[in-house]
């Protein structure tokens, strides 16, 4: 697996950090946003499957992709 492209997310708060990879195809998600209704909403995405999950959270807010 290539860490290469992966964004690694972070706690502003606490520094808690995580990387994150697809159970189906095994590669690195990557972070980017989806338009809600005119918001943007920070995800992280497979770009193998184009499988999206919300971006992780820590101490109550979204954690910020390096």
């Amino acid at each position: 697996m290539s860490y290469l492209n992966m964004s690694t997310y972070e706690c502003k708060k606490c520094g808690m950090s995580v990387n994150a990879a697809c159970g189906k195809c095994r590669v690195p998600l990557v972070n980017d946003h989806l338009d809600v209704n005119g918001n943007q909403v920070q995800i992280s995405k497979c770009p193998e499957c184009q499988g999206k999950i919300k971006s992780p959270q820590c101490c109550g807010a979204d954690m910020a992709a390096n």
